[in-house]
């Protein structure tokens, strides 16, 4: 059954790609493993006119060789809607039915081991048994059911690893899923200050991955910029094409795709000096970068306001990272706002342009950068007038004089209302007008109070009356008042 990411992508976006990417399809997959490469597949060959039916073939290829009908079904589905006539486009009814029963022998036999694991009360047996019955869901792309397996596994782990293996067993599915806040739950999981967690420094880089990666696709572009620049860089000598390297993580995400995200989440959210000192001057994000040079030309031409040199470099790969499974629904807006940036950084030190400089400083049409203009100016982003008359671009002029005066005269307003009550505090000081706080009533030979006799004889009672005085109701001779 077609998953409903993917259904929903196919139906609202046909291939509408046309550009071929610079990208050779079987040299890029091949640095992914898992899950993500059918995924990757499949949304190329739902997007991209010259790439759709190689990349659908080897989606169909790819979800032969695991167990996951669904996803099957949905290749077999997009290439039959564009090459109706190619062989693939046909369903293998036989392995279906095939993998079907293999699906179904396999599930009961491990949740019949589970069962009995239980029975038996062996709290390692049955962590394992949710573990493989977990793995087993995610294979078969029963992804609710592997993260309820996952999460049973938390009332049975012992040791640390236990833990660090759960958690990331469930930001893998939650990635899959799509759910980032679950992603997010699970990286701060593994986080807690004063944890401590087996081989940390492994697992620095992944968790600052899938942290960053839960944020980019939220929208939090500052954010996952600052996770992506602070990556371990351990993760750069990772053998990909290796199983059992530790290191690797690209069932989720490449060192390649840090480079490319971290880079583009930086241009839209930080400033010229942060860009050079946080990104540039950073060793430990140099590493990714070296990976992908033209990022980090697009970055130095930012830096160097040389902004046309950036943008064309960033629109020289549009359509690979429109391709990208994770950056293509936010890419429209990066560049949107990378280009904003650069428009703003571009007008600061002038109090006007001409509309044709501004256009052809960003290589377009006069009436798009009017547009472009009209549209940050409404937004807030640039605090600028055009004037239509001319064809300029005005910079709002702020009258320094009058702003000074204004200044001086709210100082001077605010000076005089202090030392107004100050003045007022010393004149009700000097003439006793202020209220001072009550001293308690003590017995008599205790300091710091008012005596019982005193208070009598300002009362006018003397000695004789002060039995008859103690012995009103409520009061008791030798008592102390209270």
């Amino acid at each position: 059954m077609e998953t409903q990411f993917f259904g929903k992508l196919r139906q609202v976006r046909p291939p509408h790609i046309r550009e071929v990417p610079k990208f050779d399809l079987d040299t890029y997959i091949a640095n992914y493993k898992g899950k993500t490469r059918f995924d990757r597949l499949y949304l190329i060959g739902t997007s991209s006119i010259p790439l759709a039916s190689e990349a659908l073939k080897s989606a169909i290829v790819e979800a032969k060789q695991g167990k996951d009908v669904g996803k099957y079904d949905a290749a077999v589905s997009a290439l039959r809607e564009i090459s109706p006539d190619d062989p693939n486009a046909k369903p293998d009814l036989s392995w279906i039915e095939r993998t079907s029963k293999q699906v179904k022998a396999e599930t009961d036999r491990l949740e019949t081991e589970l069962k009995g694991y239980k029975n038996n009360l062996i709290k390692e047996s049955i962590r394992m048994g949710y573990d493989d019955l977990g793995q087993h869901y995610h294979r078969i792309g029963d992804l609710a059911s592997s993260v309820r397996s996952f999460a049973r596994m938390r009332d049975y782990c012992t040791t640390p690893s236990h833990i660090v293996i759960m958690n990331l067993r469930l930001i893998n599915v939650s990635v899959d899923q799509r759910n980032w806040l679950a992603v997010q739950t699970n990286v701060q999981r593994l986080r807690t200050p004063g944890q401590r967690l087996p081989e940390s420094d492994k697992l620095t880089a992944k968790l600052s991955a899938a942290m960053a990666l839960a944020l980019l696709e939220s929208g939090n572009f500052k954010h996952a910029a600052e996770e992506f620049i602070e990556a371990d860089p351990r993760m750069v000598q990772a053998k990909l094409d290796d199983p059992t390297d530790e290191e690797a993580y690209n069932e989720v995400i490449t060192p390649n795709d840090i480079a490319v995200y971290g880079g583009l989440c930086a241009l839209a959210s930080m400033s010229r000096k942060d860009l050079q000192r946080r990104v540039l001057d950073n060793h430990r994000f140099r590493s990714y970068l070296e990976l992908e040079p033209h990022i980090r030309r697009a970055i130095s031409f930012f830096v160097s306001s040389k902004f046309s040199s950036c943008l064309a470099i960033l629109e020289s790969y549009k359509s690979d990272y429109l391709l990208d499974l994770h950056l293509h629904h936010h890419l429209l807006e990066l560049y949107a706002q990378i280009r904003n940036k650069a428009i703003q950084q571009y007008f600061i030190p002038f109090s006007s342009v001409t509309l044709a400089s501004l256009a052809d400083a960003f290589n377009t049409e006069e009436h798009a950068i009017e547009s472009e203009l009209t549209s940050m100016i409404k937004r807030g982003n640039l605090d600028a007038r055009i004037d239509l008359v001319d064809r300029l671009l005005l910079a709002r002029t702020v009258d320094e004089r009058a702003k000074a005066h204004e200044n001086a005269v709210a100082t001077s307003k605010k000076y005089g209302r202090t030392a107004h009550l100050r003045i007022l505090r010393m004149e009700a000081l000097g003439s006793n007008l202020d209220v001072k706080p009550e001293r308690p009533l003590t017995r008599v030979g205790n300091s710091g109070g008012i005596a019982v006799e005193d208070l009598m004889e300002e009362s006018g009672m003397g000695n004789g009356s002060l039995g008859s005085f103690l012995g009103k109701p409520g009061l008791r001779s030798g008592g102390a008042i209270r």
